[in-house]
């Protein structure tokens, strides 16, 4: 902990986390939640909230035995926040007793939450004295073991018999700290020597990847401001060379980045081939986040704002010889990085994205010339956003091959550990893969 987060007393934290809870039980993104969170405050509150939302499912099952009725939305935040930080002595991030004297003080100095502090202070003082029971209580409950919704469970446990409990153990723990080597400017090799020669420790993930052992602000990364590294997880960055593996012999490409933003992807294609790139995204806020990711990088791209689907409205009439279709989806393979995200959706949600995906996946397939290739691509471990909906894809376009692909690759932590099929040889998020080949007529 460093020494500014020494002088904020626990209780603001805690009273930080807690609304960011509540927005998130409200419908509102993690990181929306977080960016309101007052500077000084957020380093340490994005800790703790995402210990919490790593915990929440066993302290929404505590809360229910300690209260048999909710208390209103503040208290129950507030609430739940502090058992999910105390309710597993080992991993607690301050000493229990602690988390419940401030979680207690946290109530009684907020307006929202004042009137319910005799109740807080209740629930937790019994929560000290009988947690072994309580905990054991809960043992019984899915939700409080896995801490995903029932329904995400039961899901994957229908589509992955097999792996589900690893997907659920990977999706729990924290995602570590992987770079993309800029094979234009460095190696991995080198890098990790710079890396090495900084003092900070770090591994090899893939063809352009390293893995830091500790987790670092990108400023302090040697080389990030000068572009020689982006961030990316080792699973995302298999996208640009599956895409273009066998296709740089024939001159220069054209190549659609569909869905681009923030622009990861998109720096990566021009990083190891020479080719012309559209990137394209709905959102223009997030077609600047892709503007700065290029400037970083000193690359060039053009940049449209656009529905992807729409393509009469952005498209030039110009074949392309590739197309990356990251394509809008539940975001559930990297649920490890944006544990917000296992709270937010609804299993309704698969269907409707899924939707959409074949909309994309049936607009943009005839802008790819014979000859060439469409890549798709989902975060996702759910099968509705991945291998059935190519399935789907192929019973209808009779002049699409898929060519080898990794197919789902499952969220999977650390390189030594037991791996799950079609997984790399590391540490990574779960995503799907698909790469599609346009026959000649």
């Amino acid at each position: 902990m460093d020494t500014n987060e020494q002088k904020i007393p626990l209780w603001r934290q805690l009273q930080a986390v807690a609304g960011v809870l509540q927005a998130v039980r409200s419908g509102v993104s993690g990181t929306a939640a977080l960016a309101d969170v007052s500077a000084d405050l957020r380093p340490g509150v994005q800790a703790l909230t995402f210990h919490v939302l790593r915990s929440l499912g066993r302290a929404e099952a505590l809360r229910q035995l300690l209260a048999s009725r909710s208390p209103p939305p503040p208290a129950d935040a507030l609430l739940c926040t502090a058992l999910a930080l105390a309710w597993r002595e080992e991993d607690a991030p301050y000493e229990v007793f602690t988390l419940v004297n401030q979680a207690v003080e946290a109530a009684k100095r907020s307006a929202a939450t004042q009137p319910q502090a005799s109740f807080i202070n209740a629930c937790l003082r019994r929560f000290l004295r009988e947690r072994d029971s309580l905990v054991a209580s809960t043992d019984n409950k899915p939700v409080a073991v896995w801490n995903h919704p029932k329904w995400w469970i039961e899901r994957l446990q229908k589509e992955w018999p097999h792996d589900w409990r690893a997907i659920l153990a990977a999706n729990n723990r924290q995602a570590p700290m992987t770079l993309r080597v800029n094979v234009r400017r460095s190696g991995v090799l080198p890098y990790l020597q710079t890396l090495a020669n900084a003092g900070l420790n770090a591994s090899a993930a893939g063809q352009s990847g390293v893995t830091l052992a500790q987790a670092k602000p990108v400023q302090d990364l040697p080389g990030f401001a000068q572009g020689v590294v982006s961030v990316q997880d080792a699973a995302a960055q298999l996208a640009a060379p599956l895409l273009l593996s066998g296709l740089t012999a024939m001159g220069p490409l054209r190549v659609l980045d569909a869905c681009a933003a923030p622009g990861g992807k998109t720096a990566h294609l021009l990083e190891i081939a020479d080719c012309t790139v559209t990137a394209l995204d709905v959102d223009p806020a997030r077609c600047e986040r892709i503007h700065q990711t290029l400037q970083r990088l000193e690359l060039q791209a053009q940049v449209l704002v656009g529905d992807a689907a729409n393509t009469a409205a952005w498209w030039d009439g110009q074949l392309f010889d590739a197309i990356l279709l990251d394509a809008p989806c539940s975001a559930s393979g990297i649920v490890r990085r944006h544990p917000d995200v296992r709270w937010l959706r609804r299993e309704s949600d698969i269907g409707q994205l899924a939707v959409i995906q074949a909309r994309l996946l049936k607009a943009l397939w005839p802008l790819v010339k014979p000859g060439g290739r469409l890549l798709y691509c989902t975060c996702s471990v759910f099968r509705a956003e991945g291998e059935d909906q190519i399935k789907t894809f192929l019973a209808h376009n009779t002049q699409a091959t898929l060519l080898p692909s990794p197919g789902h690759l499952l969220p999977h932590n650390g390189a030594n550990g037991d791996a799950v099929p079609d997984n790399l040889a590391c540490d990574h998020d779960g995503f799907y893969y698909a790469l599609l080949e346009k026959r000649t007529p």
